[in-house]
């Protein structure tokens, strides 16, 4: 297994090939992943075109969403707010804050059980937003990090080990961007405008002064992001989980034990940027709303935690089915209901049948050839270029773990996942260690969690196995 080792030409590994390219002043590397899975199912955008404005009356921020956050609330019910004024401030590092996504007033500061904070809510009025400092944050690391912290951005990021918030004082050996999103019906832009890459340049320039490596930034190979100055481009070709930040960490350089690397997005690169250039952080996002469910698919264009009713808009079908409305997609999305919020990070709305409300003749045991399998016990399994119309059930019961090797199949990392998800359950620390747990995050097991005879919930474990971790070595 190869760890932190230079790569000079060409390199081969289990699930992928990499290769250095040269192209002009700018070098990328190239990654062809062989294992993985592209999961067509109805409900894409056909033609993305322009998005369609969506106005929001509401807006959420919900703590859960930012793992590793450990909320205390910075507002009050009633109280009026500008569009990147603080909400919520970490108790554990106070200067990480999560924003308002809108001006207006905090309508709600929801709890839960034993008062835990489930969502702050804000209600759209005016238009006023917070205008930072931003004189220094291109040319000074120090600058740059507080002004990250300030304007609620830098919780926008994520580390591995533990997928959690970006710790503040931890030291960045890299930072990894991803440049596109590969999960079932997502949308990549088909161009970019000038401003759009000038602001995605000066993310990389700020972001380049918190690390002492590089910043590297992914593309599916042949789409429409042009090279970055600054950047380490990562040319990426295969299926999905191509576009995970963990397949990108673990192709170019794997993260070892004592090392911390930040991920974020290509949405929140050109935030950064944005607000690096002008002071002002944008809240605004557009968002595929896609699904078998939805009468036409297509881009929304709105802010930050909308109400997911503004978006949807009417747009389902009306066919006296059970929906599942799901913020995300539908591997690692979050269930939601019609009333609920866009939740953080995801750009995506998915609407599928429910499926509670369906009497198929065999159960999951059917061999209907419109049934979506990756089991070759089933013909759907040789029709995998038909899109499906799969439903929400779990097609099955749980029951004791099979070392069948189907992880290894749609899983390109070079670890061995089923003796790790083994090594999670009997919190066996320094099995885990050995066998890369510090590499992944619970998205890297979503599709094995889909291929899973065992119908175990893994992405659930995995995560409760890197907090299980942090606390341990705390």
């Amino acid at each position: 297994m190869l760890r932190n080792e230079k790569i000079t030409n060409f390199a081969q590994f289990s699930g992928w090939h990499i290769r250095l390219n040269h192209r002009n002043t700018f070098m990328s590397i190239g990654i062809k992943i062989k294992k993985g899975l592209d999961i067509n199912i109805e409900g894409g955008v056909a033609s993305p075109g322009k998005p369609v404005e969506r106005p929001t009356a509401t807006a959420a921020v919900c703590p859960d969403d930012f793992h590793g956050f450990v909320p205390k609330v910075e507002v009050r019910e009633g109280d009026t707010i500008k569009a990147g004024a603080p909400l919520l401030r970490d108790k554990n590092y106070p200067q990480i804050k999560l924003v308002s996504p809108l001006s207006g007033t905090v309508k709600a500061v929801v709890r839960g059980e034993r008062r835990k904070i489930e969502r702050v809510v804000i209600e759209a009025a005016g238009e006023d937003r917070v205008v930072l400092d931003h004189s220094k944050v291109l040319t000074d690391a120090a600058a740059a990090k507080d002004f990250l912290l300030e304007s609620g951005l830098w919780g926008m990021t994520r580390q591995r080990p533990y997928d959690i918030v970006t710790i503040p004082d931890a030291r960045l050996r890299d930072i990894f961007v991803t440049g596109f999103d590969s999960a079932p019906l997502a949308v990549n832009p088909s161009k970019f405008e000038p401003e759009e890459v000038k602001a995605m340049e000066a993310g990389v320039k700020l972001l380049s002064l918190l690390t002492t490596g590089k910043v590297y930034v992914s593309r599916r190979s042949g789409e429409a992001l042009p090279d970055l100055k600054g950047a380490e481009m990562v040319d990426v070709e295969g299926p999905h989980p191509s576009g995970n930040a963990g397949t990108m960490i673990a192709a170019v350089k794997p993260v070892n034990k004592g090392e911390t690397v930040m991920c974020l997005d290509l949405p929140t690169l050109r935030r950064i940027g944005a607000a690096a250039l002008t002071g002002v952080v944008p809240m605004d996002t557009v968002v595929a709303l896609t699904g078998s469910e939805v009468k036409e698919p297509k881009l929304v264009k709105t802010v930050i935690g909308a109400e997911v009713s503004s978006i949807i808009n009417g747009d389902i079908e009306a066919d006296n089915r059970h929906h599942r409305v799901i913020s995300g997609n539908v591997l690692t999305g979050v269930k939601t209901a019609m009333d609920g919020y866009l939740r953080w990070p995801y750009r995506q709305v998915t609407v599928i049948p429910e499926g509670d409300d369906v009497d198929e003749f065999m159960g999951w045991a059917s061999l209907s050839p419109k049934k979506l399998s990756t089991s070759r016990s089933f013909p759907g399994h040789f029709l995998f270029k038909k899109a499906f119309n799969p439903d929400a059930r779990l097609n099955g019961g749980r029951r004791a773990m099979i070392m069948s090797g189907e992880y290894d199949r749609v899983m390109p990392m070079d670890i061995l996942p089923e003796y790790l998800i083994k090594a999670i359950l009997a919190k066996d620390i320094d099995r885990m260690e050995q066998l890369g747990i510090y590499e992944v995050a619970p998205e890297d097991f979503a599709l094995a969690e889909f291929a899973d005879t065992s119908k175990l919930e893994l992405q659930k474990i995995v995560r409760e196995g890197l907090d299980y971790l942090r606390k341990e070595l705390s």
